[in-house]
C-alpha cells in the first residue's frame, strides 16, 4: 500500500511537472525584436560570439543543479533512520 501511495505521488508530481512545460510553450516563442534584428545583420563572427555568450549562460547553472540533484541522492540515505525504512511499522499492513 506504501509503494502504491509512493508510485501515485510520483505519477502526480510528473503530470504537473508535464502541464508547467507544456504551459511554458508560448513563453519561449517570444524573442526581443531587437535583438532578433542584431544577430541577424551581424557577421559570423558575432553570430559565433552570441551563440558562445548563450552557452556560457546556460552551462553553469545547468551543471550546478545537476550536481546539487546528485548530491542530494547520493545524501538521502543519511538522513534517513532505520525505522523509517522498515515497512513493517506501517499501520497498513497488519491485516
Amino acid at each position: 500500500m506504501k509503494y502504491l501511495r509512493k508510485s501515485i505521488r510520483k505519477l502526480m508530481w510528473l503530470g504537473l511537472a508535464l502541464l508547467v512545460v507544456s504551459l511554458a510553450a508560448p513563453a519561449f516563442s517570444q524573442s526581443c525584436a531587437l535583438c532578433y534584428t542584431q544577430a541577424a545583420s551581424s557577421g559570423s563572427k558575432m553570430i559565433q560570439a552570441l551563440k558562445s555568450g548563450i552557452l556560457v549562460l546556460i552551462v553553469p547553472p545547468t551543471l550546478g543543479t545537476v550536481g546539487l540533484i546528485f548530491a542530494v541522492h547520493r545524501r538521502r540515505n543519511q538522513i534517513r533512520r532505520p525505522d523509517d525504512l522498515d515497512d513493517s511499522t506501517d499501520p497498513g499492513n497488519d491485516w
